[in-house]
């Protein structure tokens, strides 16, 4: 099923609020988040059985991708409301 279609509900809600691509991005965000929870959870567990102290390399490094792909997306989020905010300061 497309991510579209899936999340096709919460995409309303935020577009409505936010407009197309910065609800999009919103709903991006927080899928971004809960993959970094489950990532995270499994991490544990996966320490946890191995009885290591360290999360194991995968791990760690989905981690980090999931992390660098919201700071990513965060930043045409505030790139977007600084052109939104310029847009609606210029006189006409």
């Amino acid at each position: 099923m497309s991510a579209l279609k899936e999340h096709a509900a919460t995409l309303e809600t935020h577009e409505f609020q936010m407009g197309k691509a910065r609800g999009r991005l919103a709903v991006t965000m927080d899928l971004l988040t809960d993959a970094l929870v489950l990532a995270g959870q499994h991490g544990v567990y996966v320490q946890t059985q191995t009885k290591s102290q360290k999360m194991p390399m995968d791990i760690r490094m989905m981690i980090k991708n999931i992390e660098d792909a919201k700071e990513l997306v965060f930043s045409v989020i505030e790139e977007l409301k600084a052109e939104r905010a310029a847009a609606s300061a210029t006189p006409e």
